[in-house]
């Protein structure tokens, strides 16, 4: 099978990826602060449609969405299981970061681009230079050293260590989207793919959202959650358009400096 090959403007893709990483170092505040008035289920649910309503219509004005009719079949399978696995991040996340706090949760939540490193190197065969390969060692002994401190808080509260697992899933899951994503690039620009997911996000969450809820938001909460939503749309497509010009573990390792963002 032919695997997808980057553009080569790795200038482009480093300043997407750096962007994407800016973004999500802002977003766990943001979410905190939304979930204390709606469930994660219906927050998510939120973004997405916010998300496929706003870029499917840019599309539609585009006449982009043609693109789909020339789809083949395993393609069709390869975005289904993408947005499945999108949309399973999105919803363990929000129920773990629930149990735990926002600065946890976004680092445990780096085990994601590491995941995705490995990925790139073993499916799409990428290649790492020393000092890149010195970096994700130097990424993973610090993470390795916040886990065991992590250990210690986890034997005595049973919320923090049931909010941390499902960061740790939240994580691999992401990973095996974004690998998906990075493939699909081959036959669809990153906009088609994602509106994709999240106009199937949008129909399958929506049987979980209590939409009367967001009746009874603040103005403050209200802005966390617009925040939230149009974080889904810049973060998002940033980090497809990084893939497309750049190694999947070229922009995970950018990725993985966010919890340094965030201090």
């Amino acid at each position: 099978m032919a695997l997808h090959q980057v553009s080569g403007r790795w200038k482009f893709g480093l300043l997407l990826a750096v962007l994407t990483a800016a973004l999500w170092a802002t977003l766990p505040v943001a979410l905190k602060i939304a979930l204390v008035a709606v469930d994660p289920m219906t927050l998510t649910w939120f973004r997405f449609v916010f998300a496929a309503v706003g870029l499917g219509a840019w599309l539609a004005w585009r006449g982009k969405l043609v693109a789909f009719r020339q789809l083949e079949r395993g393609r069709w399978l390869l975005l289904s299981v993408a947005a499945l696995m999108l949309i399973g991040n999105y919803v363990l996340y929000l129920f773990g970061l629930a149990y735990t706090t926002p600065a946890n949760a976004q680092l445990l939540i780096q085990l994601a681009p590491l995941l995705m490193a490995v990925g790139g190197i073993v499916v799409f065969r990428e290649k790492f230079r020393g000092g890149q390969w010195l970096g994700l060692a130097i990424l993973l002994a610090g993470l390795c050293l916040f886990y065991r401190d992590q250990l210690r808080q986890l034997s005595a509260d049973p919320d923090y260590v049931r909010g941390s697992l499902l960061i740790v899933i939240a994580a691999v899951v992401w990973a095996v989207y974004a690998l998906i994503q990075k493939q699909l690039l081959l036959r669809l620009g990153s906009p088609l793919i994602l509106v994709f997911i999240y106009a199937v996000a949008s129909v399958a969450l929506w049987p979980f959202a209590d939409t009367g809820r967001l009746a009874e938001l603040n103005a403050t909460q209200w802005f966390a959650l617009l925040y939230c939503a149009l974080n889904t749309l810049g973060a998002y497509g940033a980090f497809a358009e990084a893939l497309a010009h750049w190694e999947a573990s070229r922009v995970s390792l950018v990725l993985a400096i966010t919890p340094l963002l965030t201090l």
